[in-house]
């Protein structure tokens, strides 16, 4: 009887389950989307029984549609959409109000006092992120400022808080646990000492009653209930979405990188054992820790990726669907000296410049939607580009030796050669698309994975990696550094 792993990948539209063999191929998948709300500008909640039915069905249904005995799943890995904060009651497992999202802002206003009352630097020292709303603190602080009672209740041990792969976890088998890179997301962990930190927790008036305990990325960490799929399954592995897919492009030595090409960009790489603290405003962060060694990342995130295409669709109705862009965009050499700034909600990483607007620069009476569509292809990658060298600089002042000797790549827009080619140019490295583009579950896959045996080692997933295509740099250094250039004039007529 063949043997799988079953990835739940949840998502922060919609829940998937991926079921993969020995080889890491996709036998099958489900998924279904979830509902978004949006109660007041700025706001974005998910109802935490609707991820978790959601997440069960899809898990049920690609087990039905394949004819998989619960007994053939060795077990499950979960990917899970980072920052996300829910909290609920321990005995009834009933969550006490709405999941906070990722991208919720209600709690800007709170980062902005805590950054005047110079509580950042201390914050980023011991988190290595950046103070913002982003992250899980200050979300859950107002969960419990908010709803009646409940800090009371959390002093108590009455309440449970998590982030998604937490909530999931618990529904799954009781157990209340995190593993070290969803729990390095909440801005309330010690990446150095790896363990919730006492300071930020009197600082956000959190008690640590409520915390859940924190575990490897690989290892067993409980069974599910027999009910739910007719006999108990080993939950072994546990990451971030992001964290997850640069473990599935098996970046697993120092200095390997990925870029995921999704409505933003999220490019993470691969510190080993020691974290480097950015200078650059990018994100120090805990990749996973298997079999007792911590990796850490450094990240970078770019805000509008395949988003800046689906404005040309859906702004300004150049392009019928979103892989029209691609033909549009080869159909001319090149931009003809169009810049797109695509700073539609502000610049993220390195600029971190939430007043920047978009802008088109450049325009000549010979400009056209060709010129426009290839402008906008080339804003994902001189994006990219730019959080690469944040990236190098920060390795580089750290005296340690990463040189990047290729880029992998995935995500939707990763299928878009063009794109891809002028990426490699900018960077002066490979990029390489693999053949099984789906990442993040295939990480969370591996990780449960090794945790139960079914693979016996990095090195055996790292020799399952396969490349689909790769692109290779055809850009000289003097055109290379030339247009960087008027990328970097370009950013700074959008800034403020």
């Amino acid at each position: 009887m063949k043997k799988y792993i079953l990835a739940l990948d949840q998502g922060t539209t919609s829940s998937r389950a991926i079921l993969f063999d020995h080889q890491g191929r996709i036998l099958g998948s489900a998924a279904q989307e979830f509902p978004q709300y949006f109660p007041q500008p700025g706001w974005v909640e998910h109802d935490p029984d609707e991820i978790w039915h959601s997440q069960l069905a899809v898990a049920r249904k690609v087990l039905l549609d394949h004819h998989i005995e619960s007994n053939q799943i060795l077990a499950i890995g979960i990917a899970n959409q980072r920052e996300t904060t829910v909290v609920w009651d321990r005995a009834t497992g009933e969550a006490i109000a709405p999941a906070i999202v990722w991208q919720d802002r209600r709690t800007a206003d709170t980062c902005e006092a805590l950054r005047a009352a110079g509580k950042a630097k201390k914050i980023t020292d011991i988190t290595g992120l950046e103070l913002d709303a982003y992250f899980s603190a200050t979300k859950l602080q107002w969960l419990l400022d908010h709803v009646p009672g409940a800090r009371e209740r959390a002093r108590k041990g009455e309440l449970a808080f998590g982030t998604v792969d937490s909530w999931l976890v618990f529904k799954l088998t009781g157990e209340h646990v995190t593993d070290v890179s969803n729990a390095s997301r909440t801005m309330l962990f010690n990446i150095h000492l790896m363990r919730w930190d006492i300071d930020l927790l009197h600082l956000f008036d959190i008690p640590e009653e409520m915390l859940p305990t924190v575990v490897s990325s690989s290892e067993e960490v409980g069974t599910t209930r027999a009910s739910l799929f007719g006999a108990a399954i080993p939950v072994a592995g546990i990451a971030g979405d992001q964290q997850a897919a640069t473990f599935g492009q098996a970046c697993l030595k120092p200095g390997m990188a990925k870029n995921t090409y999704g409505t933003g960009c999220f490019m993470l790489m691969q510190l080993g054992g020691h974290p480097v603290a950015s200078h650059n405003r990018l994100l120090t962060t805990v990749g996973w820790r298997v079999d007792g060694a911590t990796g850490y990342l450094l990240e970078g995130s770019v805000f509008m990726g395949g988003a800046t295409v689906q404005w040309l669709r859906d702004g300004l109705g150049i392009i019928a669907k979103s892989s029209d862009v691609e033909a549009l965009a080869a159909s001319v050499p090149d931009s003809g000296g169009v810049f797109m700034v695509p700073a539609f909600v502000g610049l993220g990483a390195p600029h971190w410049d939430p007043y920047a607007r978009g802008s088109l620069t450049g325009l000549s009476r010979g400009s056209n939607r060709a010129h426009i569509a290839r402008a906008a292809l080339e804003a994902i990658a001189y994006q990219s580009a730019e959080l690469m060298a944040a990236m190098q600089k920060d390795v580089e002042a750290s005296h340690r030796s990463l040189p990047l000797i290729e880029m992998r790549a995935d995500g939707g827009a990763a299928r878009n050669d063009l794109l891809m080619q002028f990426q490699a140019d900018l960077l002066g490295v490979p990029v390489l698309r693999p053949q099984v583009t789906e990442t993040t579950a295939l990480g969370a896959a591996y990780l449960a994975g090794l945790a139960v045996g079914f693979w016996d080692s990095q090195e055996e997933i790292a020799a399952q990696w396969a490349c689909e295509r790769r692109f290779e740099p055809a850009m000289g250094p003097d055109q290379r550094a030339a247009l960087l250039e008027r990328w970097a004039r370009a950013v700074e007529r959008s800034k403020s």
